[in-house]
């Protein structure tokens, strides 16, 4: 009897390895990376051989030792027709559908961008005109999604591990994938696809109130200087990462048992590390052309937290561009929006903004979308997305498809004090500044006292002081009221900057 069980497990082993499959990332509907080598990889039985068409081309591989197989194709140029690649070994075969190629952003951050379509405020009309072949979305579910301050159930516990925790494929934009889809990338996409007319395929990897830290590769954190605390023991009970984090954390995993771990503690979608293991690295064979982030809120919680977001990001988008071999992979992430402190933490958003806005200087071929002229003032969530996911795309147009555009609003560049007066100079002017509502500039301060007065320059603002100040501040609080836009109505950023 023994004899026999063993020789049955080892047919149902052989049978497992015998079968053709693709890595999880392909699907029907998707976008391939346009000018790249397209890569594709899987399993097989060891030593067979894949036989992979695509585009009128055949190439052909062996599935190696531990049954991984790997292809690499020629490089295409975008496509918008309907493309079918055939993957076969042996007798078996798998075919991918409705396949086109173009650009492929990597969606990632928290619940502002994993934000649905279904409960943006202009869902209604886009639906109405939600039928884009051009735009493709990989929107998967994730282990925990919508699990608040309970317990995770022993289903959920299940697939706690990196290669479980996202499960989904490839949709084409229409009325019904578009209800789920993150609204921020959708805006994006259906901007892009306007200007240029190229296939766009989002992937959507965001995960409600996740920490900057869970995207960045454990590795990184732990070769850092300042941030291998972030990985050093259990990250249920580490200090140096958000205390919300790790409440959250305890209340859906602390208790539990048979949780998948290791020295780090208990697998969950928040531990430092684990959506990087679980999303961000399984693509790193995938070409792309950009990363969209919208994250913060839970790091803005902590002084300490808010002082090292600017250097911590730094340090993610430099690991992703070794990752991607890419040096000049552009990132464009939103600034947090306005909240009112009174019903939520939001007392050091000001200088979190701050930081943000210190990444354009620290992280080349990036961009920020400003957005806290649109924050709703007891709301984490504003519903509107549509410009948020417009203004993302205004940097993308101009420095990655390198058009005339406008992309910001107003950014200081410097401020300088003479004869009682403080002169703010701008980049992003378009063809001139003004205030939003057509009143009196607002939002301006100096160490918290509000400056008026200002007059208009031909290329800044000037400010009537009675003495140098140390610092010009411009919306200095959690639901700011600054008011400054430049002729694209695109509003500017909050910033704190010295007086020289």
């Amino acid at each position: 009897m023994k004899s026999l069980c063993t020789g049955i497990m080892l047919l149902l082993s052989v049978c497992s390895m015998g079968q053709l499959t693709l890595a999880g990332i392909f699907s029907d509907n998707m976008v391939l990376q346009r000018n790249k080598p397209i890569q594709l990889w899987g399993k097989a039985v060891p030593g067979k051989q894949v036989t992979i068409s695509f585009a009128q081309r055949i190439t052909m591989v062996k599935a190696k030792d531990d049954s991984i197989w790997s292809a690499s194709m020629a490089a295409q140029e975008a496509n918008g027709f309907p493309q079918t690649i055939t993957i076969s070994a042996g007798s078996k075969q798998i075919e991918l559908h409705n396949i086109l190629v173009g650009d492929v952003w990597v969606c990632i951050g928290q619940s502002n961008m994993e934000w649905p379509m279904q409960r943006e405020m202009h869902f209604a009309e886009e639906q109405l005109n939600s039928n884009q072949p051009l735009l493709r979305f990989y929107n998967p579910s994730y282990a925990g999604k919508n699990i608040f301050g309970t317990p995770f159930s022993d289903s959920v516990i299940q697939r706690l591990h990196p290669e479980q925790f996202y499960r989904g494929s490839w949709k084409q934009c229409d009325s019904n994938s578009l209800k789920t889809m993150s609204a921020v990338a959708y805006y994006f996409g259906k901007s892009i696809t306007k200007e240029i007319n190229v296939p766009i395929g989002l992937v959507n990897l965001a995960i409600g109130g996740a920490p900057l830290e869970t995207f960045i590769d454990p590795v990184a954190l732990q070769q850092s200087k300042q941030f291998a605390a972030k990985v050093n023991g259990d990250w249920l009970q580490n200090n140096a990462l958000p205390t919300w984090v790790c409440e959250r954390g305890q209340q859906n995993v602390g208790t539990k048992e048979n949780v998948p771990a290791d020295l780090n503690g208990k697998n969950h979608a928040y531990k430092p590390g684990f959506a990087y293991k679980a999303g961000i690295e399984p693509l790193h064979r995938l070409h792309i052309k950009g990363i969209l982030h919208y994250q913060g809120e839970s790091n803005a919680q902590e002084q300490e937290r808010v002082d090292e977001y600017a250097k911590l990001s730094a340090l993610m988008i430099k690991d992703y561009r070794k990752k991607w071999h890419n040096p000049k992979l552009p990132i464009y992430f939103v600034q947090l929006s306005s909240i009112d402190s009174t019903k939520y933490k939001s007392h050091l958003w000001p200088q979190f903004r701050d930081e943000q806005r210190k990444m354009l200087e620290w992280i080349k071929y990036s961009g920020m979308a400003v957005c806290s002229d649109i924050g709703e003032r007891n709301n984490i969530h504003p519903t509107n997305k549509k410009d948020v996911g417009e203004r993302l795309a205004r940097w993308a147009l101009h420095k990655t498809y390198k058009q005339d555009i406008i992309p910001s609003g107003p950014l200081p560049v410097k401020a300088i004090y003479s004869h009682g007066k403080v002169m703010v100079r701008f980049e992003y002017r378009a063809k001139g500044i003004k205030t939003s509502d057509g009143k009196k500039i607002q939002g301006f301060s100096i160490d918290g006292e509000e400056i008026t007065g200002a007059i208009f320059g031909k290329n800044a603002l000037i400010f009537p002081v009675g003495s140098k100040p140390q610092y010009i501040y411009y919306g200095w609080k959690p639901f700011s009221d600054g008011n400054l836009i430049n002729s694209e109505n695109l509003p500017a950023s909050t910033f704190k900057i010295p007086v020289n």
